[in-house]
């Protein structure tokens, strides 16, 4: 595996190219990754019908990880991952503008991604009466959230994620990379906290089945903007920028200041 401070430069090389690429190549890659967190989201509503409180929240973190599973060994863009990105524009290897400009397409990909994967789920017959009833009920609780906590459970969210993709770039293999992220992926699921991509595809889904079937007043897209997706996307910035720092801190300005400089005087000729 590599180190951590290996992972740290080898991050460099990857923000350099998440920055730098065709505006289109990271669309399509981010609506990949829309589609795959939008999957692990529908698996794990679905799999965990019919069961309440801890259990519950145990089968949606076993679950939905495959979610990231497939972003990360699909090479997809996810925004909560590229929240990253900090680290290496702190140490301007990479401009604000690219940045800012790969945080745009990727979020918007993934809003695409999530969207058009939870119009196929609604409308394709799939979903039973306790289903459709999970669906309204997981976006409703999300709608009606407090702005603040929301933000809270965002940052709390994405210092997970981010130590997933973190702990999956130390392995070599398919296999090491899917054990590194599966459980800080399952510890976030299972807490609850706000992830703003899986948020798409859950508010998305929740709308089209409430608008079918009705029964939730409070489930609006207003509601679910406000109180859901603006405050947890703010958390999940806010808790990938700040793994990034500490990684920063900790393995590259760190690095730098302990590196000697060379007691090797220059030959001269006589």
């Amino acid at each position: 595996m590599f180190t951590p401070s290996e992972i740290a430069d080898n991050y460099i090389t990857v923000a350099k190219a998440k920055t730098s690429q065709k505006w289109y190549k990271a669309l399509v890659l981010a609506v990949l990754a829309g589609a795959f967190i939008a999957f692990g989201a529908a698996a794990s509503t679905a799999a965990s019908v019919g069961f309440t409180g801890g259990g519950a929240a145990a089968i949606k973190g076993a679950v939905f990880p495959v979610g990231l599973i497939l972003v990360v060994l699909c090479g997809a863009e996810l925004f909560t991952g590229n929240c990253l990105l900090v680290s290496p524009l702190i140490e301007r290897k990479i401009t604000v503008g690219g940045m800012l400009k790969n945080w745009g397409i990727v979020y918007l990909g993934n809003l695409i991604g999530g969207v058009l994967i939870a119009v196929l789920v609604t409308t394709s017959g799939i979903l039973n009466d306790a289903t459709s009833a999970a669906v309204i009920a997981t976006a409703t609780a999300k709608s009606t959230m407090n702005f603040g906590e929301a933000v809270l459970r965002g940052v709390l969210c994405n210092m997970l994620v981010c130590l997933a993709v973190w702990a999956a770039m130390s392995s070599k293999t398919a296999a090491g990379k899917i054990l590194a992220l599966y459980l800080p992926v399952f510890a976030f699921v299972a807490c609850g906290f706000e992830h703003s991509v899986a948020n798409m595809y859950y508010l998305t889904a929740g709308l089209i089945q409430n608008a079918l079937t009705g029964g939730a007043a409070n489930l609006t897209l207003g509601n679910s903007l406000l109180y859901c997706l603006l405050p947890s996307t703010i958390g999940n910035i806010i808790g990938g920028a700040f793994i990034a720092v500490c990684f920063l801190l900790s393995f590259r300005l760190g690095k730098k200041k302990t590196e000697k400089p060379t007691t090797e005087q220059p030959e001269t000729k006589e």
